[in-house]
Order: C-alpha cells, then sequence, then structure tokens
C-alpha cells in the first residue's frame, strides 16, 4: 500500500464524491437518453412492431452480443463478486466453465426452436408445444420475476453507493428509471442494443481503472494472490458431491449451467435479441461472440475482489464499522483507491449505472413483447392493427419503467426481506427453464403435466426458498484480520466473528454473482432445527437444476397418467432433437430410435392444424438449415444439410404460418 496516502482504515472518514463525479454520471444518462432519441427520429417512418420489438430483424452479431452481455451483468453482479472473493474463496472462478456449457446450449438446443417460429414472445412457443393456458401461465411468471429483479438491480447499487459515499441515492433512482424508461419507450430494441453496447464498453472501462489503480496501490497482483493464499482464500480443489456444500466444482459448473441456461436459453430478454439476428447462424455467432464477455467480466471482478481483499487484509472494514454489508465493499474501495483522482470515481458511477441500466431496459422492452403478445393480441384484440399495436408497446414499456420505479420505493422499506427477495429470481427461473425443457426434449408431455409441473415446482422452490431464510444453513466465511485498524480512532478493538451468509439464488444475471450481497454482518446463531433441514441447506447453485428435474419428473408423471401426447403427432420443429445435436455422426439407425418417434427430417405436404394452433404444411430436417429473410419478408435463401435453394415466398397475415405472428409479409410458412 502507498505511504504517501491516508486511507480509510487510518482515517476512519470515507471520501466523498466531487462535482467531477457527478457530471459523468450526468453524462452517462445524457448518453444514453441521446442514442434512443436518434433511434426514434431515425426509424420515425418504421412505425410497426418488427421495428420496435424486434430491431427490423436485420442486426448484426456484434451489436446483439453486447447487448446479451449487458442484460443481466447487472449493477448486482460487479457488486457481489468481488464480495464473494472478500467474503470466501477463489472457488468461484469454476463457474467461468459453466458459460460454456451455456453457450453451447443456448445456441444449438434452445435458440434454433424458438428462432425458426421467429416468435416475439418466447412463450409463443408454450402455446404451440402445449395450449393457451400454458402460455400464459409462464409469460405471467416471467412478468413477476422481472418487475421483481429490474427493481432490486435499480434499489441496491443507488443504496450501497449511497451509504458509502453520499452519493444522491433517491436522485440516481429516479432519474436513472426516467432516462431508461424514455429511451427504451422512444427507441425501442435498436436503442436498447446500442445502448447496452455504449453501456458494456463504460463496463470494462469502470472494472480495468479499478484493477489497475488497486493494484498500483499493492504494488502488483502478485502481492493480492500472496495475501489471499495467505489466508486461505486460494482454493479450487473442492470436488465434494455434497449439494449442501455451497460452492463445489459440480455445484458451480452443471448448477451454474442450469442457473445460466435458465437466463441464456428461454429468457425473453435473450430470445427476443436473438431473433433480431437476419439469419440463424448470425444469432449464433452473436451467443459464441457473447462467451468470452461474460468470462472477462466475471474474472475481472473476480481478480477486483481479490486486490479488494488484499488492500483490507490487515483491517476488516465491516469490525472497522465502515461498511455494514457486503455490497457496500466495492464502493468504499474504490473511494480509498481512486478517490483522489477526479473523475475517477465517477466513471465508478458511471460503470455501475451502466450495468443497471442495460438490465432494466432489457426487461422494459422484453416485459412490452410478453404482454402485447401473449395478453392483448391473444385475449383481447386478436386483429391489433401495426401501428395501434406499436403504440401499445410503446405505452406498455413506459407503465412498466413507472411500476419498476414504485416497486423500488417497495423495495426500500422492507430492509432484510431484500435478501428474501432476491432469492425469487431463481426460484422462478428454474422451474419456468423446466417447463420449457419439459416441452422441448420430452415428447410425451402434454399440457396438464406442463401446468402441474409449473405449479407445483414454484410451490416447491418457494417452500426451500422461505425454508432456508427461517433455518438457514451454517456457512463459514474466510478468516479476517483487524490488527491494522486504526482503533485510536474508535471504540477498542472487537472480537471478529464469523459472518453468517445468506444463501439468495439470484439471476441470474445476476444468480450466480450476488452470493454475497446484501448479507448482514451480525452473526446468526441457529439453535433450532427442522426435520427438512438438510433440504433448506441445499447449495443456491442447485436450485435451478433441482426445479428441472422436479417439473420434469411431476410433469411426465402426470402426462402419462392422463394419457401421453403421441410424439408421431407433433409438429418437429417444437421438439429439440438433442441426439441429433450431441452425436450428429453417429449411423442414423442408431439415431432414429432416439428421437422416439418424431419425425425429424420428414417431408410432410399435408396440412394439418395441431394442438395450440399450430400448423404442420411443411416439415424441413432442423438439424442444419439457414434462413436469411430480407426486410420484405421473403426468403432470400434457405440451407438444408449444406444444400442451398432460393425462395421468394411471402405470407399474407393470417395464413398458417407454424405460430408466428408478424407483420403483413414475413417468414415463409414452416421454415
Amino acid at each position: 500500500m502507498s505511504n504517501e496516502k491516508l486511507f480509510s482504515i487510518q482515517t476512519g472518514k470515507i471520501t466523498h464524491f466531487t462535482e467531477v463525479d457527478y457530471v459523468l454520471f450526468g453524462l452517462l444518462l445524457v448518453i444514453s437518453a441521446g442514442i434512443g432519441l436518434f433511434f426514434a427520429i431515425k426509424d420515425r417512418k418504421h412505425n410497426n412492431t418488427k421495428t420496435f420489438l424486434m430491431a427490423g430483424g436485420e442486426m448484426s452479431p456484434f451489436p446483439v452480443a453486447l447487448s446479451l452481455l449487458a442484460s443481466f451483468m447487472s449493477a448486482i453482479t460487479i457488486l457481489g463478486t468481488p464480495a464473494e472473493m472478500y467474503n470466501y474463496t477463489t472457488m468461484y472462478y469454476w463457474i467461468g466453465l459453466s458459460y460454456l456449457f451455456v453457450a453451447f446450449g443456448a445456441a444449438h438446443v434452445f435458440m434454433p426452436i424458438f428462432y425458426q417460429l421467429r416468435v416475439r414472445s418466447a412463450y409463443e412457443y408454450l402455446e404451440h408445444r402445449f395450449s393457451r393456458g400454458v402460455r400464459t401461465a409462464g409469460s405471467m411468471t416471467f412478468c413477476v420475476q422481472m418487475l421483481l429483479y429490474m427493481a432490486l438491480v435499480l434499489y441496491a447499487p443507488s443504496l450501497a453507493l449511497n451509504s458509502v459515499t453520499g452519493f444522491t441515492l433517491w436522485g440516481s433512482v429516479i432519474s436513472v428509471g426516467i432516462v431508461c424508461t424514455l429511451y427504451t419507450t422512444i427507441g425501442g430494441m435498436k436503442a436498447v442494443l446500442f445502448t447496452d453496447s455504449f453501456q458494456v464498453g463504460m463496463m470494462f472501462a469502470g472494472l480495468l481503472a479499478i484493477l489497475i489503480q488497486g493494484n498500483i496501490e499493492l504494488g502488483g497482483f502478485h502481492e493480492a494472490w500472496k495475501k489471499a493464499e495467505e489466508s486461505g482464500r486460494v482454493y479450487f480443489d473442492d470436488f465434494s458431491p455434497d449439494p449442501k456444500v455451497r460452492h463445489s466444482v459440480w455445484s458451480l459448473v452443471i448448477g451454474g449451467t442450469f442457473t445460466w441456461v435458465a437466463i441464456y436459453g428461454v429468457n425473453q430478454a435473450q430470445v427476443q435479441r436473438y431473433c433480431t439476428c437476419p439469419s440463424l447462424r448470425k444469432a449464433q455467432i452473436a451467443i459464441w461472440l457473447n462467451f468470452p464477455g461474460l468470462c472477462l467480466i466475471l474474472y475481472l471482478c473476480c481478480l477486483i475482489g481479490m486486490v479488494v481483499y488484499a488492500f483490507y487484509s490487515t483491517c476488516d472494514p465491516f469490525s472497522f464499522n465502515l461498511v455494514k454489508t457486503s455490497d457496500q465493499l466495492l464502493p468504499l474501495f474504490v473511494m480509498d483507491v481512486l478517490g483522489h483522482l477526479k473523475g475517477f470515481p465517477g466513471l465508478f458511477v458511471a460503470c455501475l449505472f451502466s450495468g443497471a441500466l442495460s438490465t432494466i431496459s432489457s426487461g422494459l422492452s422484453a416485459l412490452a413483447a410478453v404482454v402485447l403478445e401473449d395478453v392483448i393480441k391473444a385475449y383481447m384484440f386478436k386483429d391489433l392493427s401495426e401501428n395501434a399495436a406499436t403504440n401499445t408497446s410503446k405505452g406498455l414499456a413506459f407503465v412498466f419503467g413507472i411500476i419498476c420505479l414504485g416497486l423500488t420505493y417497495v423495495a426500500s422499506l422492507l430492509g432484510g426481506v431484500l435478501q428474501a427477495a432476491l432469492s425469487l429470481f431463481g426460484m422462478i427461473g428454474g422451474p419456468l427453464l423446466g417447463l420449457f425443457i419439459l416441452g422441448m426434449m420430452f415428447p410425451w408431455a402434454n399440457k396438464w403435466g406442463a401446468y402441474t409441473g409449473l405449479l407445483l415446482g414454484l410451490v416447491f422452490m418457494f417452500w426451500i426458498g422461505v425454508g432456508a431464510q427461517i433455518y438457514p444453513p451454517h456457512n463459514p466465511k474466510s478468516a479476517i484480520n483487524i490488527t491494522g485498524c486504526n482503533w485510536n480512532l474508535t471504540t477498542p478493538a472487537p472480537t471478529p466473528t464469523p459472518i453468517s451468509s445468506f444463501n439468495a439464488s439470484t439471476t441470474a444475471a445476476a444468480i450466480s454473482s450476488t452470493t454475497a450481497l446484501l448479507n448482514p454482518t451480525t452473526p446468526t446463531v441457529v439453535e433450532e432445527t427442522n426435520v427438512f433441514q438438510d433440504l433448506y441447506a441445499l447449495s443456491y447453485m442447485w436450485y435451478s437444476a433441482t426445479a428441472v428435474l422436479f417439473v420434469v419428473v411431476v410433469g411426465l408423471i402426470v402426462s402419462f397418467l392422463t394419457g401421453p401426447q403421441d410424439p408421431k403427432e407433433l409438429d418437429p420443429r417444437l421438439i429439440c432433437p438433442l441426439f441429433d445435436i450431441l452425436f450428429p455422426y453417429l449411423p442414423e439407425k442408431i439415431r432414429k430410435p432416439l428421437r422416439f418417434g418424431v419425425r425429424h427430417g420428414e417431408v410432410k405436404d399435408k396440412t394439418k392444424k395441431g394442438e395450440g394452433g399450430v400448423y404442420a404444411d411443411v416439415n424441413i430436417d432442423i438439424l442444419n438449415q439457414e434462413i436469411q429473410v430480407d426486410s420484405n419478408g421473403k426468403t432470400k435463401e434457405i440451407q438444408v444439410n449444406g444444400r442451398k435453394s432460393m425462395a421468394n415466398q411471402s405470407i399474407p397475415n393470417g395464413t398458417p404460418n407454424g405460430g408466428f405472428v408478424g407483420d403483413e409479409t414475413e417468414m415463409v410458412s414452416r421454415l
């Protein structure tokens, strides 16, 4: 640590923001709003839902990849991951491996099905596969999930900054909420995609500035690693199969895969982005471009966490009463190492709120699409005109922005209940993922199995989550040191005690990176035991996997009891040919039985109406097909199993087209 400057652990005082920092924060908001205004003016002649919700379906992979990255790498991620390194061990590094499996699953298992249906709401798939009621149940569950998460993403960083630095709490909440709602409402999906791209740049700039200056103060990263090793925080080899172990290789890699697939595979905010690309191949490229970005943000935050620990290795900020919750650690560190450099704390604020802006704008756009397609068009106004639908979408985005601000105020009144609210994201996302897996990978499942699996899955996961709140598991944190604190400024040094942890199962986006977020610093001793204690002690990293297993098992049991779906009668586009994807080089005689009767690869000329309104006039192998659509809704090129064919077909609105609800002319039927 540099001897030229005095830090909070020596003075007991925290540097506050200056006017320059507020100016940088204001510039972030002005630029974000300006991007929205630019696209509102630029696309004013294209006032239709395809442009507003899907960016015209003509986006290149790079901005889509950046938007995918920004959507759930939120401010909670930036605050929570360094706190994880400080409070626990380096086991969390393993979750980066799960991102590889997540990218593969999203790009080659889930996304091709959504893309070929050209859905605007991911929950349209549930109607095609099961029934309209299942679609409605899924979409309403998503709305609750997203609204809660957006409110927390907006409030948590504002509270952390305010508590440590004095940065205006409600000024930041209201200004960020209003600006985000404004540019999402007027600029549509294009504004969201390009502001996300700008905000990702701000996030990287802020994280790099923190890491570089922190290492300068310490004398190099090798010093940070050395101190982490000495404290026992460098620990990578926990291979315990016990699901109660908070972080093991298996929970982080396998459990983390299910946790993040629930976001990148079936979450409306991400599915909506995939479908803005003009071809299936480009959508897959966007996902794979997103993968290194995920790893880069994760490991930057992990490295920062190790530097934070090394900086405070001789004086724990909790014991010294500098911070009260784990999410305040990083703001404290920023003010210590960057506070003397005017403008750099403002860069951190811009970095932090860029994460919040991107998550909220993604959520608003997704909610507008879901309610328009799954409620208004499905139940109220089936023949809504394009102009009316577009204006309705804009109105919905605005209304949800106001609701988000309102829920943020409610969140401020909840206090410690915020911890329970954060866990809702994981408890809801897991059963939703289970519902999609039940439909896509188990052709025997019917709508009754889907209803029962989703409902009981939600009840089961809420039971575990609430039980974990009442009977919290014991997860000891790593050792701390207070010998370097300047106790002459305060009361005598207290005896350090382990800080209790809360196993919050969050988003995923923030799901896996916010485990230490909003934790109380006072020890919790649980004397009372319960017969379900082992169930409540389940690691939060296994929440999504547990929910998927529960929904699939219950859904299949109920389906077979009520009469299973005949796989031969299903539209092949609704079922994922998993074994063909995983083992494409196996002989056909082995792969065919593994399709369980689903007729992938067969051509069928007969027009047929299936359950949930699915039409099957032509079925073409979906394993290796590439579709490109021009701006007029005509297919430019179709590639099947490496062979290209040309087609110029357009389908008038209202013609049976495999479930795609679109503009006057859109995707060619059945492809």
